[in-house]
């Protein structure tokens, strides 16, 4: 029972989050942050796919997400998203808010963060198995197409077990432009 004297859970209480666009080596990117840390990185982030991204984001916050590019919520990962960009950083370093992703979604984006490191990849089904779940090579690649946290939660590093580089939400090219600068692929030529 609640303090109403009802059975029914009291709905969560909105959660403010700020936001900001930097500019990067694949294009402009969509940052936002709670007081428990970033919560959504959006590829591409054009004023179409920015006002969508935080329209979503709202909803599922239950608050309008306030642009702030000065917040002291944003300035870490926005330094170290440079770092990474300029070939300096190897590892994000961080709080999460973990909020967004649940059940499976968030234990295998919570494995691949903690296991796969810069310059290494690891195939679908490998990560599948790495959480328990052997044979669901399928819903890891719905995980991946549903991080809200790329490039920070790694799921570039998601290949194919055959080679093939597999699919990605920011398009196969930011992928190659990823796996190159962290080594795993040569850059492109153009």
């Amino acid at each position: 029972m609640n303090a109403t004297g009802s059975s029914e859970t009291a709905p969560a209480a909105p959660r403010q989050a700020v936001w900001a666009v930097v500019r990067s080596d694949i294009g402009p990117l969509l940052l936002a942050a709670t007081d428990a840390g970033v919560v959504n990185v959006v590829f591409h982030a054009t004023d179409a796919v920015r006002d969508k991204a935080l329209d979503r984001l709202g909803s599922r916050l239950g608050a309008e997400p306030v642009e702030a590019p000065d917040s002291p919520l944003l300035a870490e990962v926005i330094r170290q998203l440079a770092e990474y960009f300029a070939g300096r950083r190897r590892e994000f370093d961080v709080p999460l808010d973990w909020s967004l992703i649940t059940g499976f979604n968030r234990e295998v984006l919570r494995e691949l963060f903690a296991g796969v490191p810069f310059g290494a990849v690891v195939g679908y089904g490998d990560l599948a198995h790495r959480v328990g779940q052997p044979g669901a090579a399928q819903a890891v690649g719905l995980a991946m197409g549903s991080n809200p946290l790329p490039v920070v939660v790694p799921c570039h590093r998601v290949v194919e077990r055959d080679g093939g580089i597999g699919g990605f939400g920011g398009g196969l090219e930011t992928k190659r432009k990823l796996l190159a600068l962290e080594g795993v692929l040569p850059e492109p030529l153009f």
